[in-house]
């Protein structure tokens, strides 16, 4: 299997991540994210019976078992405004943050 992450594109992570990574530290770990990319290719790979349904967890909960759903209760922050005043930009009570910029990896 070819490298999934080539080295263009590792670069491209990194600076999107804002890692700052020497060549051994970047080496090291564009090896270890194109051997977890190969490991979940070889688990796509297993055939699994059509009658076996999909699942997001190995164990099944049932109502008789799952603790009862919590009521939402709405609660104001007390530090609201102190976090907002840390902040580089705020409008309306809300962060502005950046727009984030988008490239084809392809």
């Amino acid at each position: 299997m070819a490298e999934t992450i080539t080295p263009e594109i590792f670069e491209h992570l990194v600076e999107l991540a804002a890692l700052d990574l020497d060549d051994e530290e970047a080496s090291y770990l564009r090896r270890e994210l194109n051997g977890q990319l190969k490991a979940i290719h070889e688990l796509e790979s297993i055939e699994v019976a059509e009658d076996i349904p999909i699942t997001s967890h190995g164990v099944p909960y049932s109502e008789a078992i799952s603790a009862p759903l919590r009521e939402d209760v709405i609660a104001s922050c007390k530090e609201a405004d102190d976090i907002l005043a840390q902040a580089p930009e705020v409008e309306d009570r809300l962060f502005v943050v950046p727009d984030i910029p988008h490239e084809d990896l392809s």
